[in-house]
């Protein structure tokens, strides 16, 4: 989330005018008045009955001036809460980048990832049960992954991603923009389904983020035979790790 301090700036402006304006009116409206109620107050005032419309004036002058007060007071005690709450949105929108960065940093590498595949290749033969693979390939719309906002913005891709999997599932992060999903147990048409709702979801998201993704699957044994064949699939990205092969299927 990004504030338009330009514009905020403009907002602030002119609300003092309106809150300045509307004091200047609320001035010469009672000076106005004022200066009608003189000369009935002091100048043709009842000499029996004199006190009372000089309280009512001097009454008036000091209400009227009173409400300028509020109105000033009130510009600028909305002025500092809508500065408090601008620090506070900010403050936790770092947080919430630094948490997308730090998720980063938890996700196991490709040598994790090499001996969950092992484990799960070999259950899923010796149980002749399906294996998929999905590979997700983010990109940034400015291509800056080094800078903070490149890695909160692949953080929110992790983030999202991890949302959309099971616990059984587990994510690897084999270079920048580059994750591997393990998704035992699921047969080729429950992990298509599963890798379409990853997809939209990731575009959802990058459409605030600022990046696309790229979403492939591999199944065993329907693409793949063999543990090796997963390896060289996600070997071949490592070097630039930057363009997903053609889809499997």
């Amino acid at each position: 989330m990004a504030f338009d301090r330009a514009e905020l700036e403009k907002l602030e402006r002119r609300e003092l005018q309106l809150t300045i304006l509307s004091a200047l009116v609320v001035l010469i409206l009672a000076s106005g008045v004022a200066l009608f109620m003189y000369p009935l107050v002091f100048v043709h005032a009842d000499p029996v009955n004199k006190w009372t419309p000089r309280i009512a004036f001097f009454g008036f002058c000091t209400l009227s001036l009173l409400f300028v007060g509020y109105l000033l007071d009130r510009h600028f005690t909305v002025r500092d809460l809508r500065k408090r709450l601008l620090e506070e949105l900010n403050r936790n929108v770092q947080l919430r980048d630094q948490a997308s960065v730090d998720v980063l940093q938890t996700i196991p590498d490709i040598n994790h990832f090499q001996h969950r595949l092992t484990l799960e290749f070999r259950r899923a033969a010796s149980q002749k049960s399906a294996l998929s693979l999905l590979l997700v390939q983010v990109t940034l719309e400015d291509n800056e992954t080094n800078t903070p906002a490149g890695k909160t913005a692949l953080g929110e891709a992790a983030r999202a991603l991890a949302r959309k999997l099971r616990p059984t599932d587990s994510i690897y992060q084999f270079g920048t923009g580059l994750f591997g999903v393990i998704l035992p147990d699921l047969t080729p048409e429950m992990a298509r389904q599963l890798t379409l709702r990853v997809g939209e979801f990731l575009r959802a998201v990058g459409e605030s983020a600022k990046f696309s993704s790229q979403v492939l699957q591999y199944d065993y044994p329907k693409d793949v035979a063999s543990v090796q064949e997963m390896e060289e699939i996600v070997d071949s990205l490592l070097p630039g790790a930057r363009t997903l092969p053609a889809d499997a299927d």
